[in-house]
């Protein structure tokens, strides 16, 4: 074994002296194999499937580099262990389902319940629609990104996924998308707009690509990263002060936030978050008296049934897959929205948040480590939160109506910021522990499925929003969604990852890239960014199908490209 990769195996175990830079191995290193394990030393956990089959199950248990950090299932000793080895197919079948109900519950997590609290925060505190867009709503879409690669950084093992689905994000989104766009609705784009976030996104992936070839990313680095996206915010809002102003309107104040995180209408009642909310057909003549126990069982319903009629199949099908994580999240994380009379104030939903949202929070921190920790050895922390948590409801139960929401309700939306949040983390360590596992099952690198697996089910849904958005008339919108949000995943990601795992006593978090798949997926990041910089501004910003055949083309020799990196058909030679 190399010495990065010895490093990153001390690394992963937690055995850096003080003051020594941890290491993020961003690939994965093959060790010559042997007899290593039985004398005492780690070998890559890639290295499983070299092995008997027969001794699979002893070498995961035994070596330090096959522990996964967090989460609640341990997916390699699933796999080597529980099944045999003639149902590894099987195995491999209910991982990948897995793996995409895990998307499912990033999708709608970020988009039925952290947005709409996102958005009722900016709100109340009356922040102007193009701060809220570039730092709220920009966190709320780019949340399932943002904890992903946060969890990545957090082992340098796993490293390799956050660099692999940050830039292979990147490269997606600005070309599948953003030719995509062009494809279905030719249009001309705001040059301003375009040429300042091309730029931001470009001064992003120079930083970053300077971080990678130096090796490391200091305290400073780190925070010159959130610094820039702070003033590429400052920016935003500068430079739509100055239009305004041009156009002699100055800036006009916010007004009512309306979320667009909703894909379809219909969820707006199937949601459940609403009650009675019928149309106009549908109400009643006389106003009446809700009880408390009917007005529970209709907010946790997440179905309205007269729209299921009306819907195909496969929206059935799919609403199946997510109705039972609506329904948990409907129990565990409280919605506020403002645009609604009484900004959807179901009392007794919402004193049974009280108990259920605070003790999410400490079951799924750490993967319940601090929620099962006893107090003196006597009482578990969880007990002290129901207990707590209890009295407060029963309160709020008391002092309150059904039909006025409370003064403090605003801190409902807080509390479904916080726990959407953490079950936003959950899923994502569950989605970065699985794809490891997958990389040991395939012998794959973890670059490679963070540009491929992680990087697709995280862009699928802003995919979709955005070509609908095209369809409906607004090309330009969602042009520029494509570059204003990957600013943030880059900037935030990477300098909050890094800034994370940084202590007092070590300030320095090492990235080595091992293979060259890493430059090869910073180079056509770059390539195309630069591309477009070039190419929309000779077309007088006129976008039309050429645009995006030619984006798509170019993803397509990328994949490519980076397939052929990975199963060393293209190599650097060694002399």
């Amino acid at each position: 074994m190399g010495p990065a990769g010895l490093l990153s195996l001390v690394g992963a175990s937690g055995a850096q002296a003080a003051g020594t830079p941890l290491l993020l191995d961003l690939g994965h290193t093959i060790s010559p194999g042997g007899d290593d394990l039985s004398h005492g030393r780690a070998l890559d956990c890639w290295e499983v499937r070299k092995h008997n089959s027969s001794e699979w199950c002893r070498f995961i248990r035994s070596n330090p580099d096959c522990r996964l950090e967090g989460g609640f299932l341990n997916y390699l000793e699933g796999v080597f262990c529980v099944f045999p080895p003639r149902l590894l197919p099987l195995a491999i079948t209910l991982y990948a389902l897995w793996l995409l109900y895990l998307f499912i519950i990033l999708g709608v997590t970020a988009e039925k319940f952290f947005c709409p609290n996102l958005s009722a925060i900016s709100t109340n505190l009356k922040l102007s629609h193009n701060v809220a867009g570039v730092t709220f709503l920009a966190f709320g879409n780019g949340a399932p990104d943002v904890f992903s690669a946060v969890v990545a950084f957090s082992d340098p093992r796993t490293a390799g996924l956050a660099i692999g689905a940050v830039f292979g994000a990147g490269v997606f989104v600005t070309t599948v998308v953003a030719g995509g766009i062009a494809l279905v609705k030719p249009f001309t784009a705001a040059s301003r707009p375009f040429l300042r976030d091309v730029i931001f996104y470009m001064v992003a992936v120079f930083l970053t690509f300077m971080v990678l070839y130096f090796g490391r990313i200091t305290l400073g680095e780190a925070l010159g990263y959130l610094g820039l996206y702070v003033f590429y915010v400052f920016t935003v809002v500068l430079c739509t002060w100055i239009h305004r102003r041009q156009r002699g309107e100055g800036l006009a104040p916010p007004r009512p936030w309306e979320p667009e995180m909703l894909t379809d209408a219909e969820e707006q009642e199937s949601l459940g978050t609403n009650s009675g909310d019928y149309g106009e057909e549908y109400r009643p003549l006389l106003p009446s008296q809700e009880t408390s126990l009917r007005i529970l069982t209709t907010a946790l319903s997440p179905l309205d049934y007269r729209k299921w009629r009306r819907k195909p199949w496969y929206w059935r099908l799919f609403k199946v897959f997510r109705v039972p994580v609506e329904l948990v999240l409907l129990l565990t994380v409280p919605v506020v929205d403002p645009d609604k009379d009484d900004l959807n104030w179901k009392r007794p939903l919402n004193c049974l948040h009280i108990l259920t949202s605070p003790l999410l929070c400490v079951l799924t921190l750490k993967s319940g480590a601090y929620g099962l920790y006893q107090i003196q050895g006597v009482f578990p922390v969880w007990g002290l939160v129901i207990l707590v948590g209890s009295v407060l409801a029963i309160i709020i139960f008391i002092t309150t109506s059904n039909e006025q929401p409370p003064k403090y309700h605003c801190v409902f939306a807080f509390l479904g910021f916080l726990a959407s949040a953490m079950w936003i983390n959950a899923a994502a360590t569950e989605l970065v522990n699985i794809l490891r596992t997958l990389g040991i099952i395939f012998q794959l690198s973890n670059t490679v499925l963070g540009l491929t697996l992680l990087a697709w089910g995280n862009s699928i849904g802003d995919t979709f929003s955005d070509l609908t958005m095209a369809r409906q008339g607004y090309p330009r919108m969602a042009f520029s969604a494509c570059f204003g949000g990957i600013i943030f995943n880059i900037l935030v990601g990477v300098g909050l990852g890094c800034l994370l795992q940084m202590t007092s006593s070590q300030l320095v978090v090492k990235l080595e890239p091992d293979s060259l798949l890493v430059w090869v997926l910073a180079g056509a990041l770059g390539l195309s960014l630069v591309f477009s910089f070039v190419s929309v501004p000779a077309q007088c910003f006129q976008l039309g199908k050429v645009y995006g055949i030619c984006l798509i083309i170019y993803y397509l020799a990328f994949l490519c490209v980076a397939l052929l990196t990975e199963f060393r058909v293209i190599h650097l030679s060694t002399v």
